[in-house]
């Protein structure tokens, strides 16, 4: 079996609720989560929107290899309605995206899918919910630990855990 992290998350719609969704698409596509965080909510990052984003992280056990959960996640995508644009330097608002993190301890640079992510390291609003779900998780490019590589992030951005009290708060 192999152990995959994903992340998922949006700025468009119901969040929480495709965040919901999607996560029992992946459970019935991919495999069973084993695991997963809180909902964060954070400002966009890359990009200017009116619209916060909503995050979660979860892990998977799967048997399928990276380019098959790859296909099955952007096939979850494109059901719930992502609409995706030809450009991929180019952020946008979107109601749902989901990212493979890790995959196992796998180093892979493919033209189609990169793993670690490439730019997770970066990114508070993914590394968080890392940090929550895998805090001793070690990145297997920079050998460091998920909470060694969050208390090195330069990324400043506004982040907050949304409460369960929340009206946008919907789990599954």
């Amino acid at each position: 079996m192999n152990i995959v992290y994903i992340l998922l998350g949006g700025n468009l719609g119901k969040v929480p609720e495709t965040i919901s969704k999607s996560i029992e698409k992946i459970t019935e596509q991919v495999g069973s989560c084993l695991k997963r965080s809180n909902i964060y909510v954070s400002e966009p990052w890359g990009f200017k929107s009116e619209e916060y984003f909503y995050n979660q992280a979860i892990i998977i056990e799967t048997e399928q290899h990276p380019h098959m959960v790859l296909e099955n996640i952007l096939s979850i995508e494109k059901e719930m309605g992502r609409k995706r644009i030809k450009n991929k330097n180019k952020y946008t608002s979107r109601n749902i995206d989901i990212d493979i993190l890790f995959y196992n301890d796998m180093i892979l640079d493919s033209e189609d899918l990169s793993i670690p992510h490439p730019l997770m390291h970066l990114r508070s609003f993914a590394l968080l919910p890392m940090v929550e779900i895998a805090p001793d998780f070690v990145h297997p490019v920079f050998d460091r630990t998920m909470v060694e590589i969050l208390s090195d992030c330069e990324d400043v951005s506004y982040i907050r855990k949304l409460k369960q009290h929340d009206p946008s708060y919907i789990m599954s």
